[in-house]
């Protein structure tokens, strides 16, 4: 199938890529189906973009990329309706702000997207962690 995106362009995909979101993803709890390609020329980054509108489409990036030691405890609740029977079928992304100054892109570790990489399931998920920041650094200068 080929879908036309506002910023990304044309997008090809197969109904298999589809990760369906039940509860929307917070602030677009309309949208419930997405698929993920990665930026051009960047492997760090991929987009999620909802395939029901071309304008909604977010930055991505593995929280492993940003924090190596992140780490999170997916209750027994959000296991069920993700349906994950192990803890690889777990894909984890962070949203993340862009800016034209490197220091200031950031990436919301706070709320983590959980994806069933096998059941094609997704869900937004907001911690009670303080030491997740909602703008965390994506580049810190070395010290």
């Amino acid at each position: 199938m080929e879908f036309k995106t506002k910023y990304h362009g044309v997008r090809e995909y197969e109904k298999k890529d589809i990760v369906t979101f039940h509860k929307g993803v917070p602030g677009f709890e309309d949208l419930r189906k997405f698929i993920i390609f990665n930026v051009e020329d960047n492997e760090m980054f991929s987009i999620l973009h909802s395939i029901e509108n071309s304008e909604v489409g977010f930055i991505v990036v593995s929280p492993f990329y940003v924090k190596k030691d992140y780490e999170i405890k997916l209750d027994d609740n959000l296991v069920q309706r993700l349906k994950v029977e192990k803890p690889e079928d777990v894909m984890l992304l962070n949203t993340v702000t862009i800016s034209s100054n490197v220091e200031e892109i950031t990436a919301n570790l706070r709320a983590p997207i959980i994806i069933n990489i096998k059941e094609k399931l997704g869900e937004q998920i907001i911690l009670n962690n303080e030491e997740y920041l909602v703008k965390y650094p994506l580049f810190k200068e070395e010290t």
